[in-house]
Formats: C-alpha cells, structure tokens, sequence
C-alpha cells in the first residue's frame, strides 16, 4: 500500500511538472478603476450605474458608500466578507465630483481566444517568466490539455465564441476552487454564476485528463487560428507588422510571418519534448553568446503535399521557433549560429534523443538563407513540371480521341505539323505508265539487253514453254489458299 501510494505521488509530480497553466487577466471587480467610465472607482458623492440589459457578475471586496445605485436585471453582485454598500449621508468629500454619474464598462468584447488576455503562470498562481521560451500564437491561448486559473476573489465574463464543438480543458479554477473532473464542472455550470460568466456558443468541457504522449500533444486551437490572429491583430487593423527580412519564415500556429529560423524534426517513440527542450536550453540557450534569443517548441501537424503542391495528408512533427530580440547583422548571425549548432547537436546524438531527421530554414534581417532559397526553387520547379505534364496529357487526350473517332473536328494549324509516331507507313502509289522507276537488285543476274529487240532467244521460248517458280521466303501460300 506504502509503495502504491509512492507511486502515486511521483506520478502526481511529473504531472504537476509537465502541465501548463495559464491564467484570465481582466475581471468585473467593482475595485478595479478600468471597468468604469470615469477611469476611477466611484466615491460617496457618485451615482452608480449598470446598464439595465447588462448581464455581468461583479466582485466586491471592500465596503463602499454611494449616493444611488442602478442594477442590471440580469447580474449579480458577489460580496466578499465585510464587504457592502451605505448610503451617503450628504457630508463633503472633497476627492469626490458631487452628483456625477459613474457607469460601469461593458465586458462583453472580452474573448477566450484573445492571446493578450492569458499569461503563463505557475502551478500557485505565480507568473513564470523565461527569458529563453515562448510560445506560438496558437499556444498563447489555453490548449485541449491545460489548466486554467480564474484569479481568486475576482469575477469576470467571458466570451467563448469558437469554431470547436467542445474547448476541451483539463481543469478549471475559480474563487479559489479547483475543478478537475467533469462531474464537478457539470455541476458549477448548473449554479447561477456561470451563465453570469460564460457566455457565446462555445462550450467548455473539463476533462481531468493531461497530455500522456511523452513526445508531446498538440494544441488543437487550429479551428479558432482566425480569431486568434484576429484579436491580436486588432489594434494594428488586421495587418501583421513589416519584417525586416526579405522572404520571412511562416511557423505553424503563429500569426505573423518573423524573421529567425525553424527546425522541423521528425521524431520516434522514444522521444521527450520536456527533456529535449530543457536540454536546448542548457548547453545552448544559456551559453553567454546567445543571450537574445528565445525559442518555442510544440508539436504540430504539418501538412503533407505531392509534389509540394497539392495536399495530400498530415503528420506530427516537432516544430522549433528561433528568433532574437534585437535586429542587425550580429542579430542574424547569432539566428543562424544557434540553428547550426542545434542540428550539429541532432548529427551527433539524435538517434539517443529519439530525432530521425531534421530540416531547417533560417530568415535572417539581412537575406533568405541558402536553405530556404532552394526550398523556393524546388517549389517554382515543381510548378513548372507539373504545368508541363499536364500540358502533355491534355494534348495526348485530344490526339487518342482523334485516333479513336471520337473528336472529327480536329483544328490545324498552318504553321505547324505535328508527326503521328504511330501511324503505319503508307504503300507508294503505283508508277505512272512508262515512267524509269526500277531499280539493280545486286542479288538478281541481269543479261545484257538485246541487240534486235523483236527476236526471241531460246531461253525465253524456254521459259515461255515451261514457267519457273521461285520461292519467296516471305510469301506464304497457305494465307492464300486460306
């Protein structure tokens, strides 16, 4: 019993090490300034106000004293201990802009696949800073297999608006309270608060279960990629920032083309995405030489083509984003510097660290590398080969259909004559009357013409009498009998 519950606490551990947590920033809190018009929390002397269809559930922490108070219809004021309202008594206040009339902000615009609105934290709540990883666009949001972490003493809404049937979560914390399996997510969503909280045609599922691929799991926010790039991109229009490079890399899952390299690794059973990235962040990221730089790796599904162009299917793939904080020469040859390195480290040691192969592309600020040059080419080449064939089978088509009968309008062209391989070769036509078209067969014994041409020789009264037959080895007699 002793040894199972040690294996249980170890197993709880490498969980507790190997999840991802990431934690909603904004809230409804009645203290929080941002949520009111005014910029301010409201003062005795203020009158407050909630929109009357406004649907919002509001945290209050500390007592406050208001001249009026309107409410929604639908909402909820969630009041934490000695928290309250009192009326004001009418004295002077004088921080306070007597009579005006404080609203509180709408919350709805608030989206779950806003990458801006989550932060990576730890198992406590605490923010995890690393200078050496970051993550995809895709990965900013909550992935099928993360935690996430509703501060305690806060209320919020939400807007879970997704392409996805079901956003699937391993767990849920909110006031203080953890919920890991989906009785106890099915019942929350039952009480009152919920409906106050989560709002769109989404739908959260809360499944107790994390990621138990070794080599890792993938997001699966790729359903919701629009709306992530969308929320990002708004303050900017919808338009990604220039880069300073020529042909910029695209990662999988990330919104804006950047400037710095890909690794593309095709991996085994045995592989560990944990331990092989806390390998590259120890003897490579932390070197003195690399200080800048910063590197995501996630599994994604890269789509396979035929031919690099049309698609064929999908398979996973351990895909590593380079990128260096600073720009400059010195910038793009750190970029391509810790690439090297990390496929040199892959020649040596992939077959330990569960890696078949790999392939890289760097975009540095000054040009497109070697790499990705050839990578073009390879895909203009293609292009070209595959306009050629059809070109050819389009041509093939019409000429079958000619043979067959089947096209008896053929166009020609006056310029241009096409030979038919194929066709038999024609008997001549049969010499004119009179006209010199023999030819000396070396093979036949000619005599020499005749001096009277109206005397017969007695060879020819010979002949004439008794015919000669000669055999033709190509002529065969039963063909004609038959």
């Amino acid at each position: 019993m002793r040894r199972l519950c040690f294996h249980l606490g170890v197993l709880q551990l490498l969980a507790a090490a190997t999840a991802v947590y990431k934690q909603w920033i904004p809230n409804t809190n009645f203290e929080t300034a941002s949520n009111w018009d005014k910029g301010r929390v409201p003062c005795a002397s203020n009158v407050v106000r909630f929109e009357e269809n406004q649907v919002v559930s509001v945290f209050v922490r500390s007592p406050h004293t208001l001249t009026d108070v309107y409410l929604p219809l639908n909402g909820e004021l969630v009041l934490a201990a000695g928290a309250g309202f009192a009326a004001f008594d009418g004295s002077w206040d004088p921080g306070c802009d007597s009579g005006a009339t404080v609203r509180f902000s709408d919350a709805e615009h608030h989206a779950w696949f806003d990458p801006t609105l989550w932060q990576p934290v730890s198992p406590s709540g605490e923010l995890e800073s690393s200078r050496h990883i970051f993550s995809v666009d895709e990965e900013r949001v909550p992935c099928h297999y993360d935690d996430v972490i509703f501060q305690p003493e806060t209320s919020f809404r939400v807007n879970v608006d997704s392409s996805q049937q079901v956003i699937h979560l391993r767990s849920v914390s909110l006031m203080g309270q953890e919920l890991s399996s989906p009785e106890a997510w099915t019942t929350y969503l039952r009480g009152p608060s919920a409906a106050l909280q989560f709002h769109g045609n989404g739908t959260l599922q809360v499944t107790g279960s994390g990621c138990v691929d070794k080599s890792g799991c993938a997001c699966g926010n790729t359903l919701d990629g629009h709306r992530i790039c969308a929320a990002l991109l708004r303050a900017s229009g919808g338009q990604c920032p220039a880069p300073a490079c020529r042909s910029p890399l695209q990662p999988l899952g990330h919104c804006c083309p950047i400037c710095g390299a890909t690794i593309n690794l095709d991996f085994m059973p045995d592989f560990d995405l944990q331990k092989y990235q806390n390998r590259l962040v120890q003897t490579l990221l932390s070197q003195p030489k690399y200080t800048g730089m910063q590197m995501a790796v996630s599994k994604v599904q890269k789509e396979q083509t035929f031919l690099g162009v049309i698609p064929r299917s999908s398979t996973p793939v351990i895909q590593i984003v380079l990128i260096h904080e600073g720009t400059g020469v010195q910038t793009s040859s750190t970029v391509e510097q810790l690439a090297a390195d990390i496929m040199e480290d892959i020649a040596q040691h992939g077959e330990a660290l569960g890696i078949s192969s790999g392939k890289i592309e760097v975009a540095t600020g000054n040009a497109l590398s070697e790499q990705v040059g050839n990578h073009a080419l390879s895909r203009i080449t293609t292009g070209t080969v595959l306009g050629l064939l059809f070109s050819l089978l389009f041509l093939g088509g019409i000429l079958f259909l000619h043979r067959k009968g089947k096209l008896r309008s053929l166009p020609r062209l006056p310029a241009l004559c096409l030979p038919q391989l194929w066709d038999r070769v024609e008997d001549p036509a049969p010499p004119a009357p009179g006209s010199e078209k023999g030819f000396d067969n070396p093979m036949f014994d000619v005599e020499p013409p005749r001096a009277d041409p109206g005397e017969e020789t007695p060879q020819e009264m010979a002949h004439r009498d008794h015919p000669v037959f000669y055999l033709n080895p190509l002529y065969d007699a039963n063909e004609t009998e038959t």
